[in-house]
């Protein structure tokens, strides 16, 4: 599905290697503006997935999971696929 975005014209300033890479893939699929697009929204998503990671870290950090609420599961597994 394609939404139908306004868009704002930028200036992005790359050098030969970059400009001859882009082509060689814009040949084979899109145009180099929709490449950038994509990149950059890869970019900025892996950015936030990052943060949202370190964030998910300090949270258990702050509050450690208290290991003796799981001590009973290893006998529930038991009971439920006992050993042969």
């Amino acid at each position: 599905m394609v939404a139908c975005v306004a868009r704002r014209q930028t200036l992005v300033q790359l050098d030969d290697v970059q400009i001859a890479r882009l082509d060689r893939l814009a040949a084979a699929h899109e145009s180099r503006s929709e490449l950038i697009r994509r990149a950059i929204d890869l970019y900025l998503e892996a950015i936030q997935e990052g943060v949202t990671d370190l964030r998910y870290a300090d949270a258990y950090r702050l509050t450690p999971e208290d290991l003796s609420e799981f001590a009973g599961l290893g006998e529930l597994g038991l009971a439920a696929w006992p050993e042969r």
